[in-house]
């Protein structure tokens, strides 16, 4: 087993063995408790985890569109709200997109929308179904964006597939102009409801799954790329539900956030 170095959130030296699942090995920092996979996939790995996740479009969120989007428009109505003046003349980025439906619901409201996937045959469903929006085939980390040129980014379980969390994070706050909002949702690795047992949770997944959060320790990580958490959601399944804000000019450091029952 080889060691890790120090932690890429908190930046503590001692890194603690966790479970060994198959051939992979997890770690935990002793000082905010992020677990992490290492060595993490690599370049090949991804490109073969995400080649055609949902079995060409048919299967997951694929069978339940309806249901998915009026999900979708709900999440944007709130998260519309967060914006002075609402969605119009607002840019909008769903980071994961799959088939665009939260993308197809930001249309809807007034943003210009934007899906980023890395699934090629979804993102090709979302093109066919919701062809009035801007898709982008790829990883974030990978891809070219604007600086600065989204005022909402949307990131819904994927941030736990990301092997860098800090380029990823990194990225995302780079897309964001100052005062943008981010809603942002993860497994919780140390929610009361999780599986003592880990390999019993639904969300324990590695190598598609390589890191694990607590909200202590995703906060800090938002909070060192300059997003401060306002909202985070009570979760009664072992899940982060967060908003965070880019800091501008007329924001400040986030202190502790509010943790309320939406969002």
């Amino acid at each position: 087993m080889s060691s890790p170095p120090s932690c890429p959130i908190c930046g503590s030296a001692t890194q603690r063995p966790f479970i060994r699942h198959g051939e992979i090995d997890l770690f935990r920092c002793a000082g905010c408790a992020f677990t992490y996979m290492f060595p993490p996939p690599g370049p090949a790995d991804l490109s073969a985890l995400y080649a055609d996740t949902y079995a060409g479009a048919s299967e997951s969120y694929f069978t339940k569109v309806e249901r998915k989007l009026r999900r979708s428009r709900g999440r944007i109505r709130r998260l519309a709200r967060r914006l002075p003046g609402g969605a119009a003349g607002r840019n909008f980025l769903d980071i994961g997109c799959n088939g665009g439906f939260m993308v197809e619901a930001a249309r809807e409201a007034g943003f210009a929308a934007t899906g980023l996937e890395p699934d090629g045959a979804a993102i090709a469903w979302a093109k066919r179904h919701y062809p009035a929006n801007t898709y982008i085939h790829g990883l974030l980390e990978q891809t070219p964006v604007a600086p600065a040129s989204f005022d909402a980014i949307y990131c819904s379980e994927v941030i736990e597939h990301a092997p860098d969390p800090n380029r990823f994070v990194a990225a995302i706050a780079a897309a964001l102009k100052p005062g943008g909002v981010l809603y942002l949702t993860t497994p919780d690795i140390d929610h009361w409801r999780r599986p003592s047992d880990i390999t019993a949770w639904d969300a324990f997944c590695p190598p598609s799954h390589c890191v694990y959060f607590n909200p202590r320790n995703l906060t800090l990580l938002l909070k060192n790329h300059g997003l401060a958490v306002e909202h985070r959601a009570l979760a009664f399944k072992p899940g982060i539900k967060l908003l965070a804000r880019k800091a501008s000019s007329a924001t400040t450091a986030a202190g502790n956030p509010a943790v309320r029952s939406g969002w």
